[in-house]
């Protein structure tokens, strides 16, 4: 049998091989993922590790906010002195380093990253941990000199003697670049300037007396654990955070992590699509596979051989195509893993190839998911192969799943269809976000199996009406090939699964969205009253300065600030929720329409004073008047009045959890140092809008990190974020589609084997071969346009059921885009042509009397 099994796996490799891609794609990505992530991982922990001083002083991190604040959190320079008479101390530093300033050039062109990198302004403190070494010019001494780093100077075109501006918190100020820094680590992708230690601290905190952090080295023989302990216990504890070398380096090695989870999870996501869609290729190639060797295995049970041996035959062939793919896979994925590498160099993170780290963990998960994959998809077709009679073996047996009856896939995909529709029901009614969208993912996994269960059933009624016209076109031609399509619906079925399940994804992912932009329109249509917004791209905050020169700017009338500040609050119901609240100047009713369930804006502005979203109120149990604990970055708390309730759509959605906002004057006060993030413009009266926008671009030109934005402005940015995850989806679904072509190709031309005779009888009384060619082109297409039918009918109701789960989050717009939907359409008609392409031709070149002399 084994030896049965091996010639019988060498003698349809050519027709595995297309069963074997699918794998190879899941696999490349899950090896990939893993890879890179891991090399990633070591190499910033090498970094970490190395960088880090053996206990570090830092200001409390106790709030973390989603939307930075501009203010630098900072601790007492005189603290290094007081660290540094601590038993154990050999020397300390006052640190200085601040993130997310802006540096231009004389052009006024930005000289920082345009990865989303920050760049950083710290102090040129040279040690054996420094992870740059001054490699031209010299150090910078006193004001109006800095260190560039070389990367940046390369990429940016900076020499030694040019001029830039640091834009910082107290202000903007020049400097010339007297020197080059390169990086003897990773350059982990940020743009560094280095000032002279006192200016960094005066220029960059305002205060020569203030610093970010202080470093500590500790005297031979004290461990850091040790110092750590004895410093907290002599500066005390509650005020700053203080850690050793190891926790520092895992504290930043938690920071990365997002950014690397969002790029693992990203390829996990497209592995997912391609085990999914693979499973449906591999099962329809086992199954026409055993359909075609009905004889051959019953001649195997009439020589001897027992039903098990006839499935573990099968099996073992699912195995080594296993075992062939993932080999391939995890050679693939070790390629990905170095275009990824490669890619992040561009982007300014310089990783080492060489370095590349592939752990056990990996290959393990590769021929996990490879060989899992493709035995569990297997298993079905090996269990019919194992149910042959031995009598097969002496007639012409009737092709597996032709003519047998689909009452238990009726049955069975009634229950799991019904039960899907209830969730899906009970996620548009429900009233909690949270169980709605429990009910959502619940409904859209029940709803995808009942449709791939129940699709056979679906075959015959929806392709005679898709393939209803092509009688009437083409005559004889066309109706074979809607015949074809119908003749075995299991196979039909199994077939449009695979491009089902991509086109279902991004007709919901569409319709959600659609519904997203539009609510987020009619939001800012209702709310946004201004005439211009100010802000930054990244919604990093600005300086004063750049407050003052809009101010300034000829044909201003009204200006109303915002500041953002992370703030954790407890509740009546017991509950603290973290968050981020707004601050904003009294006259914001002159540039934004709220909506008030309770109060105004006169209240929810004044001083000691808070507002909040009803709903968001209702759900806590708070009511106008309620004093809540409010707790500020840094340990700072009070108590605020909640004075106002906000009755808006899209109080959640289109803002922060609880949609809670105050007087600035309240932000001020305690983010000391803050900065605005946006400013509402209304142009003075008798200046035009257009006049007045080209004036404060024309203001704005020394900040390339600032924008002026209309309306239409403001949703297309909106819009560009949103289409940031429809992107994703359409790579997913291009994934897809690749592996569903490779199944239609697959099914076409085992179908092509499987009916030579057929096609030899057809050729022998006057078929051309274009016709042929054109009958299987639009059997494919037919099925194509059946499996995007299904997906979008399907994606569709996950579209509406979605959009119901964003409504709870105040975005109640649905919107369905009907012009992607018939494109998609269209697609998949292109996508079954280019599918039938080489099936088509081999068919067309058969000899005639071999193919009726085929058995």
């Amino acid at each position: 049998m084994l030896k049965a099994t091996l010639r019988s796996f060498l003698a349809h490799k050519g027709r595995l091989l297309l069963s074997a891609l699918a794998v190879v794609l899941s696999v490349a990505f899950v090896a990939g993922s893993l890879i890179f992530s891991d090399t990633v991982s070591r190499t910033f922990d090498r970094l970490f590790a190395s960088t880090a001083a053996d206990v570090t002083v830092e200001p409390q991190q106790d709030l973390k906010s989603q939307v930075p604040t501009g203010a630098a959190e900072t601790v007492p320079a005189s603290l290094a002195g007081e660290v540094a008479k601590v038993d154990g101390v050999e020397s300390t530093h006052a640190d200085v380093s601040v993130e997310n300033i802006t540096v231009v050039d004389s052009d006024n062109k930005s000289v920082g990253p345009t990865t989303g990198a920050p760049t950083i302004a710290t102090d040129w403190y040279l040690t054996d941990r420094s992870p740059v070494e001054l490699t031209s010019g010299h150090a910078p001494r006193g004001a109006g000199e800095a260190l560039l780093d070389a990367d940046t100077a390369d990429k940016k075109h900076v020499e030694i003697g040019d001029t830039l501006t640091v834009m910082a918190q107290p202000g903007s100020f020049k400097v010339e670049i007297v020197g080059i820094a390169t990086f003897t680590t990773t350059n982990p992708g940020a743009a560094l300037v280095f000032l002279d230690p006192e200016t960094a601290a005066s220029q960059l905190l305002g205060s020569a007396d203030r610093a970010t952090s202080v470093s500590v080295d500790a005297a031979p023989g004290v461990s850091d654990a040790v110092l750590k302990d004895r410093i907290a216990a002599g500066i005390g504890t509650g005020t700053y955070d203080v850690k050793t070398a190891d926790e520092q380096a895992e504290s930043s090695a938690a920071d990365l992590g997002g950014f690397l989870d969002v790029i693992k999870y990203v390829m996990l996501g497209f592995a997912g699509i391609s085990v999914l869609v693979g499973v449906f290729l591999i099962v329809n190639t086992f199954s026409m596979l055993i359909a075609q060797r009905t004889r051959e295995l019953g001649l195997l049970r009439a020589l001897g051989a027992d039903r098990r041996q006839v499935r573990r035959s099968v099996l073992t062939e699912a195995v080594l195509l296993g075992v062939v793919g993932s080999t391939l896979g995890l050679a693939a994925g070790i390629g990905l893993a170095y275009g990824l590498i490669k890619l992040m160099s561009v982007f300014g993170m310089n990783l080492k190839t060489t370095e590349m780290v592939i752990g056990w963990a990996t290959p393990v998960s590769a021929y996990v998911v490879g060989v899992g994959v493709t035995f569990v998809a297997a298993y079905l077709p090996a269990r019919r192969a194992a149910r042959v009679s031995p009598m097969a073996a002496l007639a012409d047996a009737e092709i597996a799943g032709v003519g047998r009856p689909l009452t238990v896939r009726a049955v069975l995909g009634a229950i799991v269809g019904a039960l899907g529709a209830a969730a899906l029901v009970g996620c548009a009614t429900a009233t909690k976000t949270s169980t709605s969208a429990s009910l959502l993912g619940l409904g859209v996994v029940l709803t995808l199996i009942a449709t791939v269960i129940a699709g056979p059933l679906l075959v015959r009624p929806v392709i005679r009406v898709l393939g209803g016209a092509f009688p009437a076109i083409f005559g004889s031609i066309g109706r074979m090939s809607q015949r074809n399509a119908l003749r075995n619906p299991r196979r039909t079925g199994a077939t449009a699964a695979a491009l089902m399940v991509g086109l279902a994804l991004v007709g919901g992912m569409s319709v959600a969205s659609a519904s997203m932009s539009q609510s987020f329109d009619e939001q800012i249509d209702k709310t946004l009253g201004a005439d211009f917004i100010v802000q930054n791209t990244n919604f990093v905050p600005f300086s004063q300065e750049v407050t003052d020169q809009v101010r300034g700017t000829e044909g201003v009338g009204l200006v109303v600030r915002q500041r953002f500040a992370p703030v954790a609050v407890t509740l009546p119901d017991g509950k603290r929720i973290e968050t981020t609240a707004a601050g904003y100047d009294t006259q914001v009713d002159d540039v934004a329409r709220v909506t008030y369930a309770a109060g105004d804006t006169a209240a929810a502005l004044a001083d000691g004073n808070i507002a909040m979203d009803a709903g968001f109120a209702k759900d806590h149990d708070v009511r106008v008047g309620s004093v809540i604990p409010v707790e500020f970055p840094a340990g700072r708390k009070t108590e605020l009045k909640v004075s106002a309730l906000t009755d808006q759509e899209g109080a959640e959605g289109f803002g922060m959890q609880g949609g809670l906002f105050f007087g600035i004057a309240t932000v001020e006060r305690y983010i000391p140092g803050g900065q605005d993030s946006a400013l509402y413009v209304n142009a003075a009266s008798g200046t035009a809008p257009d006049q007045l926008r080209t004036r404060l671009e024309r203001t704005l030109d020394p900040y390339p990190q600032v924008q002026v934005r209309d309306q239409a402005d403001y949703k297309k940015l909106v819009h560009d974020q949103i289409a940031v995850l429809l992107y994703l989806v359409y790579a997913l679904l291009g994934l897809a589609i690749v592996i569903a072509v490779l199944g239609v190709v697959n099914t076409l031309a085992l179908s092509v084997v499987e009916r030579t005779r057929e096609i030899g009888l057809l050729r022998a009384i006057g078929l051309g071969r274009r016709q042929l060619r054109r009958m299987i082109r639009l059997e494919s297409v037919v099925i194509a346009v059946f499996g995007a039918v299904l997906g979008l009918g399907l994606g569709l109701v996950w579209g509406v059921c979605t959009q119901q789960v964003l409504a709870l989050q105040g975005m109640k717009a649905l919107a369905i885009p009907w012009g992607t939907i018939v494109a998609v359409v269209i697609g998949s008609a292109v996508v079954g042509i280019v599918a039938a392409l080489l099936p088509a031709l081999r068919a067309s070149r058969m000899n005639v009397l071999a193919a009726i002399a085929h058995e």
